[in-house]
């Protein structure tokens, strides 16, 4: 029954999709049957069923009133009449009142879009015609112009508004006085029908610059909109993500309301419903994250496309030659030590480096041997005595006093590396100003995920994110695992820290014993000013606990945890959001719930 709950789910979903239908002939092709069934069977985990298709909506009572006067800009261009007035209807239905909606029509050449828009008739409405077409971003510049608001919005001219998107963003810009602003969202069809729920985190300036995530509904200050220069027609088809960059470099508070408060319209025509249908936004997408580089890193940040539409990759430059310590702590298991020496050694192309073997009281013969052997063949390997009773926290001090590297890659006995620019990346972006800890994509022996991140909150203390699932690219409810973003911690199987960092958070915490650490340090980064940063790019393989007990945890690991999750956010993860379960690894919405979640 559950096999063919998943098919009529996929023949469901490519009905009412018709481009998914063609992009999955495209995977076909390209990945063969094996990678194509792999691909369907992960996104299947994450597709709405059939009978979720007509979701709940609770809208706020009203009307409210305030102090905050919301310009809502509207760019139009040859829309049909009926999604221009369901666009309109749902603004008009807004249960907070002060609002104006400010339309500039760009030379539509359908008379049936101009004579709609000529006749509307409300005060709160204004309209101005372009005498020649500008594109979109001349013509959001051209309705900025009639906007009177303290915050301004952007609209699309076929998209709809929850009926309480209005005042949801009043409330939260009295509370922070955010500079910027934006909700979640999800996807609605000719039939109305909802789809696709985006859940998006709070804001991760590294997510920003490999994705716009932001979307919509986003709104921000007239005068930070002002100052920042408006929209720049070098990036139509992207132009709201080259604002958004350039935004945030001025702007003070970003605020996130984890609610869906924007339905975006797929039509046949829209990038909603086929991302192929605008290519030209990908290469200016790619221009204004490369132009944020510019300005941030003159050093040299680089940004490059991916294998998947409108996701960038950035790399940032190494100033001065930085040796990195890999910090690996061992008792025994000389063929897994063995191993992951092996593959560190063959497959890293980074040139300057060296592991540091930490022998916690090894007893086997074989493992001896393999630690003479070991430093015979590589120059760049030593081991380490430490005769203690097994601390993990204080293993890795250990090794952190007798390191010489500038980058810590604190990394578990019981892995092998995939990628061979893994120690690249993980240097660049620690050694990064206001980077923490950053952490790669561990993968089980059967290629599904074992970490793609740290979720506080999960099971009520702490879990991997996407963990069991395949590493595809896909969003929703939550963001994709195979996108560069922030993260509240990272695992510490192999997690990386600078030096310099390392000196202004201070080392490991030695009162935990086995767990917890490692998110406890990541933690203190984060309270410190610093961000910690996931790369999928990194990846190895993890065959966890093959060298330890997972079940082998003191008390005193869970009394330490417990505090240390309930003073971070209550329990709770910013970079996650509420409206996912917290009981499950894999993304799912909470509850069950299928209507827009208040």
């Amino acid at each position: 029954m559950a096999k063919m709950r998943k098919f009529f789910a996929m023949a469901w979903l490519c009905i009412r999709r018709p481009g998914t239908l063609f992009k999955g002939i495209k995977y076909l092709k390209n990945n063969g049957i094996k990678g194509f069934l792999s691909n369907m069977k992960s996104r299947a985990a994450f597709e709405v069923s059939p009978e979720s298709v007509q979701w709940e909506v609770k809208p706020e009572k009203g009307p409210f009133h305030g102090d905050i006067l919301f310009s809502i800009l509207m760019p139009v261009y040859n829309v049909e009449e009926k999604w221009i007035r369901k666009a309109i209807d749902s603004v008009k239905a807004q249960t907070y009142l002060e609002w104006e909606l400010c339309i500039a029509d760009d030379c539509s050449t359908k008379e049936e879009t101009r004579e709609f828009l000529r006749n509307i008739k409300d005060e709160q409405i204004h309209v101005t015609f372009l005498e020649k077409n500008g594109g979109i971003s001349r013509a959001t510049n051209e309705a900025a112009g009639l906007a009177k608001g303290d915050y301004i919005l952007l609209m699309d001219n076929d998209d709809v508004l929850a009926p309480y998107a209005l005042y949801e963003f009043y409330k939260e810009i009295k509370k922070s006085d955010a500079d910027i602003i934006y909700s979640d969202q999800d996807i609605i069809d000719q039939y109305d029908c909802h789809r696709e729920p985006l859940h998006k985190p709070d804001f991760s300036m590294d997510l920003l610059l490999g994705q716009m995530y932001i979307g919509h509904l986003l709104g921000f200050k007239r005068s930070l909109f002002e100052a920042s220069g408006g929209f720049r027609s070098e990036f139509n088809g992207s132009q709201d993500y080259d604002l958004m960059l350039r935004m945030s470099r001025r702007a003070g508070k970003i605020a996130h309301v984890p609610k869906i408060l924007y339905s975006w319209r797929d039509l046949p025509s829209s990038t909603a419903a086929n991302p192929e249908s605008k290519p030209y936004a990908q290469t200016a997408g790619l221009r204004a994250v490369q132009e944020y580089l510019d300005s941030v890193y003159p050093e040299g940040a680089s940004a490059s496309e991916t294998e998947a539409l409108f996701v960038y990759d950035v790399r940032y430059p190494v100033m001065k030659p930085a040796k990195v310590s890999v910090i690996m702590p061992t008792k025994d298991h000389a063929d897994l030590l063995g191993a992951v020496i092996k593959s560190i050694e063959e497959k890293t192309d980074y040139p300057d480096y060296e592991i540091l073997i930490l022998d916690n009281n090894s007893k086997e013969q074989k493992t001896f041997q393999c630690f003479k052997e070991l430093q015979e063949t590589y120059s760049n390997v030593k081991v380490i005595d430490a005769p203690f009773k097994f601390n993990w926290s204080k293993l890795n001090n250990l090794g952190i006093s007798k390191a010489s590297g500038d980058v810590f890659i604190f990394m578990n006995n019981d892995m092998e590396v995939i990628s061979p620019e893994w120690m690249q990346r993980l240097a660049e972006k620690a050694l990064r100003k206001g980077t923490g800890v950053v952490g790669g994509l561990l993968l089980y022996e059967d290629g599904t995920i074992q970490h793609a991140g740290v979720v506080t909150g999960i099971g009520g203390w702490a879990d991997h994110i996407f963990k069991g699932m395949k590493p595809v690219h896909y969003g929703s409810p939550f963001i994709s695992p195979m996108v560069t973003r922030n993260v509240t911690a990272v695992t510490g199987a192999c997690m990386a820290i600078s030096r310099e960092t390392i000196e202004r958070i201070g080392n490991f915490d030695e009162e935990f014993i086995v767990c917890g650490s490692d998110i406890e340090i990541c933690i203190r980064a984060i309270n410190r000013g610093l961000v910690n940063v996931y790369d999928p790019y990194v990846k190895l393989y993890h065959y966890e606990s093959k060298s330890r007990d997972a079940r082998d945890i003191p008390e005193v690991d869970f009394q330490l945890s417990y505090q240390m999750y309930k003073n971070y956010h209550n329990h709770t993860d910013p970079y996650y959001n509420i409206n996912l379960d917290p009981e499950s690894c894999i993304p799912r919405r909470r509850n069950g719930q299928k209507g827009i979640i208040l």
